[in-house]
């Protein structure tokens, strides 16, 4: 074995070894909170009632009025079978709430006023191979009656029998998709050995049409892909939505000391992004999404259901809305609603309303 890799191997074994107990920390926090001890999670952040000597625009930010939470993000764990360089929400922890705790969180955002939930990662497909997040989206559709409910999943994991148990609770299934190379895909860190991301995607979009779940791509837009035509390759799959996203840093996540990517490589400017545009500007079903438009117009809970601050540019915790409640902790989301309703954040996404050809 060579001398470097000698070197990094501690290392390795070190943060794998430390984000399992930050994990099992976490989980002993949860089992002991019925006793009301003053336990935090890791990478609490406190926060509480400016006092009266903080600036005015803190305490002005504390007296407005909380945003409704319409559509939530929910990652619910970080754990991932992929590597993506750019991704902005990364392996830092391997934390997943009792599924108990999780929809009695859902329960709570729904009476606030949650319309639409979507369930993210990491993989969401990972945990319980499936299991996990079938009976989320189950309890959602069934249970508390959302008009939305979706996934977004590499799909690498997705098999036919989930359809078949929970395909009929769910709204839309959106799979990532950065490029129609393959080699492409192997160097942005989607490859999975034997596996064809492309091919795959093809079969997850039968499946879609076969078990009547409207079918969206993802896709970010980055250095190795910016100069890519997926014009052809876009319009034969179909899909209801193709959500186009300028690759974003985030301190501690992808870029910075603390991060688990080096993400920098992989940025594009806003001409390249806009040039990207232009040349797919024929695809009806394009929904473009610059860094501007995403930074704080997505309401993002993270593993232990706090909401994450992106306004500084690193991925900032409320508390849970577990201990403190909804309208508390969304106060401290950095949540954009206008800009979430400028780019169109809110658009028919119960299949009920969508006039699909399944």
């Amino acid at each position: 074995m060579p001398l470097g890799a000698l070197v990094r191997l501690p290392l390795a074994l070190a943060r794998a070894a430390l984000a399992t107990l930050r994990g099992r920390l976490g989980a002993l926090c949860w089992s002991l909170s019925p006793l009301s001890l003053p336990l935090s999670l890791p990478g609490w952040k406190r926060v509480s009632a400016p006092s009266p000597a903080a600036p005015e625009s803190c305490r002005q930010e504390w007296d407005e009025p909380s945003p409704t939470p319409t559509s939530v993000n929910y990652h619910f764990t970080r754990q991932c079978n992929y590597k993506c360089g750019f991704c902005f929400h990364t392996a830092k922890t391997s934390f997943v709430l009792p599924l108990e705790e999780a929809k009695r969180g859902l329960e709570m955002l729904k009476e606030a006023g949650m319309e639409k939930i979507n369930f993210s990662g990491g993989e969401p497909f990972l945990q319980d191979r499936g299991e996990f997040v079938g009976q989320l989206v189950k309890f959602c559709k069934q249970d508390l009656k959302l008009p939305s409910v979706s996934i977004v999943s590499n799909g690498s994991l997705i098999r036919e029998r989930w359809f078949k148990k929970y395909g009929e609770y769910l709204d839309i299934l959106a799979i990532s998709c950065d490029s129609f190379d393959e080699n492409v895909n192997i160097l942005i860190g989607r490859g999975q050995g034997k596996k064809n991301h492309v091919e795959n995607l093809h079969k997850l979009r039968q499946w879609c049409r076969e078990y009547a779940v409207a079918f969206k791509i993802n896709s970010v837009i980055n250095r190795f892909n910016v100069e890519e035509d997926m014009n052809e390759q876009i319009k034969a799959l179909n899909p209801v939505r193709w959500k186009v996203f300028q690759c974003l840093l985030i301190e501690g996540e992808n870029t910075g000391e603390d991060a688990l990517r080096e993400a920098e490589k992989f940025v594009i400017s806003d001409e390249d992004f806009e040039q990207f545009l232009d040349r797919h500007k024929d695809v009806s079903c394009l929904v473009p999404e610059s860094n501007q438009k995403m930074r704080d117009s997505y309401l993002i809970l993270d593993e232990y259901m706090r909401f994450l601050n992106c306004r500084n540019g690193r991925k900032e915790p409320s508390k849970s809305i577990l201990d403190v409640g909804v309208e508390a902790a969304i106060k401290f989301s950095g949540f954009d609603e206008n800009m979430f309703l400028k780019r169109g954040g809110k658009y028919v996404w119960s299949k009920a309303d969508m006039k699909l050809d399944w």
